[in-house]
């Protein structure tokens, strides 16, 4: 079976290991990871979505630090914002007024711009010029894949059904990553307001292998050397896996989201009461008690939530926090990244 390693569009890239440490934006992706995937011979890749265009330079500079292996960097493709009326916004301070009070947070204004400007976030990333650039969402224009192409970007785009894995091969890109239904965060659907066709990733496979003739990358639940071998064998040419590597010692995930990925059993569901888009998390009391009434659009929805998600971080609580994870199960390993990747790849 070819793995993405032996890939002629990949092959420049010099991995050891058909396994992508998956883009994790909002703190788990730090350098120190993407750095430590990457000289592990994985590919390491940076979750740089809420990252302003100096943040992702920095980013890339302080990754360059530490390797001079290939990695990735991810953004997410813009969609039309719908207008956010007061009476949505009213509604979403009164839902969450309650949590705001119990963590001493005071109402801030709140208007737009919901999210950074993707045309600015790609100049920097051409700028820093990872080996490769990866993208959820949607479609990248053909401007952009012209301008990652001239600058010698291989690009990785993400699909959860069939049709969407066929736009993207149309589209050119170099593969595509098949986000199984078990895949923690969020659910990289095209439509934002679509309901999700949860699709496992098995029976993705299944469903895309005959249809598509890029590489495709397995994601969604993958935790073991088993699960890697059962999604090469079902026609993968490498994983991606997040979950595996949020207890890493390389992480950037705050303490109480570490001891909520650490608990015995973890419970996951997806939700939209974080961002405005469906993602997967560990159930907490958010997302049992937030008004699925009061939630706005994305992007508008991740940042009205972002205090409320920082202060109890900071508090040590993780009632509030968007504890994105995968359905896998199973002890995580907090040692160094390099140590899982040798076990999971000595054992694949």
């Amino acid at each position: 079976m070819a793995t993405i390693v032996e890939n002629n569009a990949f092959r420049k890239l010099g991995l050891d290991h058909p396994l992508i440490v998956a883009p994790m934006a909002g703190g788990p992706s730090s350098p120190e990871l993407v750095a430590a995937a990457s000289a592990a011979g994985a590919l390491g890749s940076a979750g740089a979505a809420y990252s302003s265009p100096e943040e992702i330079e920095k980013f890339a500079a302080q990754v360059r630090q530490r390797t001079d292996r290939p990695f990735a960097i991810n953004l997410f493709i813009p969609h039309s914002i719908p207008q956010i009326d007061p009476g949505a916004v009213e509604r979403a301070f009164a839902a969450t007024a309650k949590y705001r009070a119990e963590l001493d947070l005071a109402p801030a204004p709140f208007s737009g711009p919901y999210a950074e400007d993707f045309d600015a976030q790609f100049e920097a990333v051409l700028r820093a010029r990872p080996a490769v650039f990866s993208f959820v969402f949607g479609l990248l224009t053909a401007e952009h894949r012209r301008a990652a192409r001239r600058a010698g970007i291989l690009l990785i785009g993400t699909a959860t059904m069939p049709e969407e894995a066929q736009l993207l091969e149309e589209s050119g890109v170099d593969a595509i990553t098949l986000q199984g239904f078990e895949a923690g965060g969020h659910r990289g659907i095209f439509d934002p307001d679509a309901a999700d066709s949860e699709i496992s990733i098995r029976d993705l496979l299944a469903l895309t292998v005959p249809r598509v003739r890029v590489p495709l990358i397995a994601a969604g639940g993958i935790m073991t050397a088993d699960d890697i071998r059962a999604a090469l064998a079902a026609g993968a040419q490498a994983v991606q896996m997040g979950t595996a590597f949020l207890a890493n010692a390389e992480a950037g995930t705050s303490p109480p989201y570490r001891s909520k990925l650490l608990e015995p059993a973890r419970k996951t569901r997806t939700t939209r009461v974080f961002s405005g888009r469906l993602a997967r998390g560990i159930e907490n009391r958010f997302m049992d008690e937030m008004d699925a009434e009061a939630i706005m659009p994305f992007p508008a929805q991740n940042k009205f939530t972002r205090d409320i998600r920082t202060a109890s971080a900071a508090s040590g609580s993780a009632d509030f926090l968007s504890l994105w994870a995968g359905t896998g199960q199973g002890n995580l390993w907090q040692g160094p990244a390099s140590e899982l990747i040798e076990q999971l790849f000595s054992k694949a």
